[in-house]
């Protein structure tokens, strides 16, 4: 089988949808019977994949250094030429698109993963309006796909109610053997210049509007002495604060790991997640977790494992940090560790996915030879 990606969310810099094809590129290459190829208008840096085949996109403000494709043409011209039996699609785009043309043209199966919430997303930048002619296009795009997956189980009811009816829940998975409480620093402390004794909060991911990071920066202000807040990433400045510290994106999965390690507890005050890869990895580290009950982090975290408070409130935040260190830390860190390997290990949601690809294609192949004139399948 060959398989192949496309999606403008895919960067050498990072972000969920790199890791999960990462991931996937990495899982498939010990496996000889499936061929792999990404594809993506926003790699501008070196990659250590020989599969990745990038066309043409333009930097556009709000994407996040993400690149918008060009045209529909070309990535669909590339695709055709390789002979793909499956596409997955990784964002609503000209990406997805020419994924379609290629289905048109070759007759396989096409997948789409609703990575991010686009509808929620133009309906906090432009209003109720754009968001409806938002549910009407996806309904449309997504209409002509195969098999639709959502990362969690919000995101396949949100599909539905915007006229996507039948999206899969697919989990995605971390590398337990990278992040692992095995991987803490003891001299984080020291090297962040903050007392031996206080209690490190961390949070990894874009500095942008939707974190709800100036909200959780007012939290830890909120709660002073002994707690310090790690931040790991970048994006649009942040509130100054001397309980705060600014670590740069760390592209490399192990000094994420060790960082994530080295702390107490995550706190992830978002409530527009798809799905949260953040909090896994920060579980896998035998983090607890502080998150809240809106947006999909909410599936991921349970009372053994961390403490959800309502969004958008500095306080609530503020009081479920403080009640979440009120209890056996340890306790919650193994919880949280145990059940990540337990379920979410790529090595066990990787061959979920194996087995959706196959069902598609074994489904695929039995209606063509029904359309075949003179042929009866056994």
């Amino acid at each position: 089988m060959h398989l192949v990606d496309i999606t403008m969310f895919y960067a050498a810099e990072g972000g969920g949808v790199s890791t999960y094809i990462n991931a996937k590129a990495r899982w498939l290459a010990q496996r000889a019977r499936v061929r792999h190829t990404i594809f993506s208008s926003s790699v501008r840096g070196d990659s250590d994949l020989p599969s990745l085949v990038r066309f043409p996109g333009l930097a556009v403000p709000g994407l996040h250094g993400y690149r918008f494709p060009l045209s529909v043409a070309r990535p669909a011209r590339l695709m055709a030429q390789l002979q793909p039996d499956l596409i997955e699609v990784g964002d609503a785009g000209p990406a997805a698109w020419a994924a379609l043309r290629v289905k048109r043209q070759l007759g396989i199966p096409v997948v789409a993963f609703y990575h991010s919430d686009l509808a929620r997303l133009i309906q906090a930048r432009f209003g109720r309006m754009a968001m409806l002619g938002a549910c009407r296009y996806l309904a449309q795009l997504y209409g002509q796909c195969d098999l639709v997956l959502a990362p969690s189980r919000l995101m396949a009811q949100r599909l539905a109610s915007m006229g996507v009816p039948g999206a899969v829940h697919q989990p995605l998975g971390i590398d337990s053997g990278v992040f692992s409480p095995q991987h803490r620093i003891a001299s984080l402390r020291e090297q962040l210049a903050v007392p031996s004794a206080s209690r490190l909060l961390v949070y990894a991911g874009r500095f942008t509007p939707e974190k709800k990071l100036a909200l959780l920066i007012e939290a830890v202000r909120l709660l002073g002495q002994p707690y310090y807040l790690v931040l790991i990433g970048g994006g649009m400045p942040l509130p100054p604060s001397a309980q705060t510290r600014v670590i740069p994106f760390q592209r490399n999965q192990l000094a994420l790991a060790r960082l994530l390690a080295s702390c107490d507890a995550l706190v992830h005050p978002g409530d527009c997640e798809t799905f949260g890869l953040i909090v896994l990895e920060a579980m896998a580290c035998g983090l607890p977790v502080v998150g809240t009950s809106g947006g999909s982090v909410a599936e991921l975290v349970d009372e053994r494992s961390g403490v959800l408070v309502p969004p958008n409130c500095a306080a609530s935040l503020a009081a479920g940090i403080d009640a979440l260190f009120a209890r056996d830390i340890r306790a919650l860190s193994a919880a949280a560790a145990s059940a990540v390997r337990e379920h979410y290990d790529w090595d066990r949601i990787l061959p979920q996915l194996m087995a959706r690809y196959a069902g598609l294609l074994a489904t695929h192949q039995r209606a063509e030879l029904k359309a075949e004139p003179g042929c009866v399948p056994e």
